[in-house]
């Protein structure tokens, strides 16, 4: 994969937050009917922040990041989660791009463990880059099951 083809943003701008958006709706709402209300919840704001990665000027990945509570976690940590690639842009190393580039950013803001929920599905995936599963913390209800996933950065 040459990912010279791609560029990675840090999402500031509203316009930019829309392309997150846009990512997460073709490859996950209109896929799999999730409801917008259900994709969009109380972690979309306008101050949370997202990976987005583009072919030329189109939105084709994203992540999200925010903060978990201090009494959470024993050590500093960052969830990460609506992470998706758009279906005619998967195999092509992009999920491992915005994984890497989210740790990246979550390092640089004082976070030492990155913390997630997969889709039982990608756990695989997460495991080749380095995060633990947590089996005992399943995440049930809504459209997947999914499994706890940390790592320390």
């Amino acid at each position: 994969m040459n990912y010279t083809d791609f560029k990675v943003i840090r999402a500031a701008e509203t316009y930019q937050q829309a392309g997150a958006y846009y990512v997460r709706i073709q490859a996950m709402a209109r896929q799999y009917n999730i409801s917008l209300q259900e994709e969009f919840d109380e972690h979309d704001t306008p101050d949370t922040k997202y990976i987005v990665i583009l072919d030329g000027e189109f939105p084709v990945a994203t992540c999200r990041l925010y903060e978990l509570p201090e009494n959470e976690e024993p050590v500093p940590a960052m969830m990460f989660g609506r992470i998706v690639v758009l279906p005619e842009y998967r195999k092509q190393g992009l999920g491992r791009l915005v994984v890497t580039e989210a740790e990246k950013w979550a390092k640089e803001l004082g976070c030492r463990k990155a913390v997630l929920d997969s889709r039982d599905v990608a756990v695989g995936f997460y495991k080749k880059l380095g995060y633990t599963a947590d089996y005992s913390r399943k995440v049930q209800g809504g459209t997947f099951n999914c499994i706890h996933m940390e790592k320390m950065l």
